[in-house]
């Protein structure tokens, strides 16, 4: 497991900086303009593309959200936590993972691939080679917003190298930046798709795993309503981008269903 996380991040960090590194040596704008002194766009690229690897990192590296053992006793203690639930329907369980035999919070979810309950688990994933969970979801959105200014960028700078010419001479001089070309463009409509999808799923206050599961989620399928973390849009967006401690999902989620209708 360890060494198929450490070749797909050496990949990503390869194809990320060879890519560059390429729009660089051919006959592109960014090239013309390194040759002319014009060097304030060229840098801009080179730290967006440094940007785009540091937050690749550290979405990879961090924390997702893991529910660790040794926190259950102190959020017993601990007020956010500590949040009495006088109405706790009967049919809504809040179990101990069978796995790592934890207790999960709400929202919470076993990961067989990192062998970890996450805290709104979202999904795991194959290119980060990491949950994508309450801590690192947004760093996560942050990470494929510059990754689509870099590849919109990219794709100008390989297309403004093209020229056009019937010819095996032509193909053999411009392999490089239409197979870059082509490479921007594929990865560019994952990374659109997967942000938009994102962000919608994000100001509805849900998760990939719960919109594709909700039917077999106990806490969602005997909810009374459809989706009982929806808080409105600013709210849902500000809760995600700007708070800065965990969120008891339990209170909210009671709150929600015992509201007066």
């Amino acid at each position: 497991m360890g060494g198929g996380r450490l070749w797909v991040r050496v990949a990503h960090t390869a194809l990320s900086c060879g890519l560059a590194l390429g729009l660089f040596l051919h006959r592109t704008d960014l090239q013309k303009q390194e040759e002319r002194g014009e060097l304030l766009q060229p840098l801009i690229f080179v730290s967006l593309v440094l940007c785009s690897i540091l937050l690749y990192f550290r979405v990879c590296l961090m924390d997702p959200g893991f529910v660790k053992a040794e926190e259950e006793e102190k959020a017993e203690k601990s007020e956010e936590q500590s949040v009495v639930i006088p109405l706790v329907p009967s049919n809504v369980k809040l179990r101990r993972c069978g796995y790592c035999m934890v207790k999960q919070p709400m929202r919470a979810r076993h990961c067989q691939l990192c062998q970890h309950c996450v805290r709104r688990y979202d999904h795991h994933c194959p290119w980060i080679e990491n949950c994508i969970g309450e801590k690192n979801h947004p760093f996560f959105i942050v990470y494929l917003s510059v990754q689509l200014v870099v590849l919109v960028w990219g794709g100008q700078v390989a297309w403004s190298g093209l020229y056009f010419e019937l010819s095996w001479e032509w193909l053999n001089h411009n392999i490089f930046l239409l197979t870059s070309f082509l490479l921007i463009v594929i990865f560019t409509i994952v990374v659109v798709l997967l942000l938009i999808s994102h962000l919608y799923l994000i100001s509805c206050n849900t998760t990939t795993w719960e919109f594709m599961s909700h039917h077999r989620i106990s806490y969602l399928r005997h909810s009374e309503l459809e989706n009982p973390f929806d808080q409105g849009v600013i709210l849902n967006l500000w809760r995600f981008f700007c708070s800065c401690h965990l969120t008891a999902w339990e209170k909210i989620y009671f709150h929600r269903n015992n509201e007066p209708v």
